[in-house]
C-alpha cells in the first residue's frame, strides 16, 4: 500500500504538546513484497541511511512482522525543522503497512500525540494523552487562513530544544498560557477574532530563544509585515507566521527580509492547512 500524510506545525504558542494544525507540505510511503528488505528513499531526508535503521523501515517490519519488503519513501517534509517530520513520517509507514491505528503508532514514537494527530485526521486539533491512550478532537479553522513558515537551514534536534526548557513553572505562567490558549483556539476558528498577542507564551518559546536567538526579532518582523500572529512551530527552528490569503504573500516577503537581515540562511513557505490528513492507496502485497 502507498499512504501519504502531511506535515504539522505543534504548540502554535501557548499551546504546548496539545495544539497543531496540518500543513499542505507531504511524505509519502510505499510497502510492497519483496524478497528482502529493500528501502530507498528521496526528497528531503534521503541522506539518511537507507537500511533497517530507517524509521519507516523499523515500524514496517514491526507491524508486519517480517522485512520482506520494498519500502520506499518520499519527503517534501524538512527534518529537524519542527515541522513534524518524524510524525508524519511514522504515520504514512504504519498507514501504509495495514496498522489499524497510525495515530497510536506516531504518538508513540514522537512522544506525544498532538503532531501524530494533526498528520492522521488533518486540520487544527487538540491531542492529549488520557490515561494510557492519545485522545484527539478536531476544532474549527478559518478557511481564509495561510501558515507562512520560516524554515532555517540548520536544524534544531527535538532533544536539544526540550533539554532547555524549564523543570518547574510558575503559577502565574500556567495561568498565562491558559488565557493564551483560549484566545489562539478561538481566533484560529475566526481569524477576525485573532490578536497577535494569542500566540505569546511562557513556557517553551523564551527558553528556546537561547539556541535561536535570532528568532524573536524574525517573529516580530513577521507581525510588522502583516501576520495575525507569529509563533515556533513546534520545537523549532522554523517560524511561522499566520496569515490570509491576501496578506500571505507580504509576511512571506518580510519573513524573506528579517531571514536576510538576520543572517539566518533558509527558505519561506507560504502553505495552506491539510484538511484531510492520512490518504491511503491500496495497491500490492504485502
Amino acid at each position: 500500500m502507498r499512504a501519504r500524510a502531511p506535515a504539522s506545525s505543534a504548540n502554535l504558542g501557548p499551546g504546548f504538546d496539545v495544539l497543531a494544525v496540518a500543513l499542505s507540505l507531504y511524505v509519502e510511503v510505499e510497502v510492497t513484497a519483496a524478497d528482502r528488505l529493500q528501502v530507498t528513499s528521496s526528497g528531503q531526508g534521503a541522506e539518511l541511511p537507507a537500511d533497517a535503521n530507517h524509521l519507516a523501515a523499523q515500524i514496517a517490519t514491526e507491524i508486519l512482522g517480517h522485512d520482506h519488503l520494498a519500502i520506499r519513501i518520499h519527503s517534501d517534509i524538512p527534518v529537524g525543522r519542527g515541522l513534524g517530520s518524524s510524525a508524519a513520517l511514522a504515520v504514512a509507514s504504519a498507514a501504509a503497512s495495514g496498522a489499524s491505528d497510525p495515530m497510536a503508532v506516531g504518538a508513540r514514537i514522537d512522544g506525544h500525540p498532538e503532531n501524530a494527530a494533526a498528520s492522521v485526521v488533518g486540520g487544527l486539533v487538540a491531542a492529549t494523552a488520557v490515561g494510557s491512550r492519545a485522545v484527539t478532537r478536531s476544532l474549527a479553522l478559518d478557511a481564509e487562513l495561510r501558515f507562512v513558515v520560516a524554515v532555517p537551514d540548520r536544524p534544531l534536534p527535538t532533544q536539544e530544544a526540550r533539554a532547555v526548557l524549564p523543570a518547574r513553572v510558575d503559577h502565574a505562567d500556567a495561568r498565562f498560557n491558559l488565557g493564551r490558549l483560549a484566545l489562539v483556539i478561538a481566533g484560529l476558528a475566526d481569524h477576525r477574532l485573532l490578536v497577535q498577542e494569542a500566540f505569546e507564551d511562557r513556557l517553551h518559546q523564551g527558553a528556546r530563544s537561547s539556541l535561536f536567538p535570532e528568532a524573536p526579532a524574525i517573529l516580530a518582523e513577521m507581525v510588522a509585515g502583516g501576520a495575525l500572529g507569529a509563533c515556533w512551530s513546534g520545537a523549532g527552528p522554523s517560524l511561522l507566521g499566520v496569515a490570509t490569503g491576501s496578506t500571505a504573500g507580504t509576511v512571506k516577503a518580510a519573513a524573506e527580509a528579517a531571514l536576510s537581515r538576520q543572517d539566518v540562511p533558509g527558505r519561506v513557505l507560504v502553505l495552506e492547512a491539510d484538511r484531510e490528513g492520512v490518504t491511503v492507496v491500496p495497491g500490492g502485497d504485502h
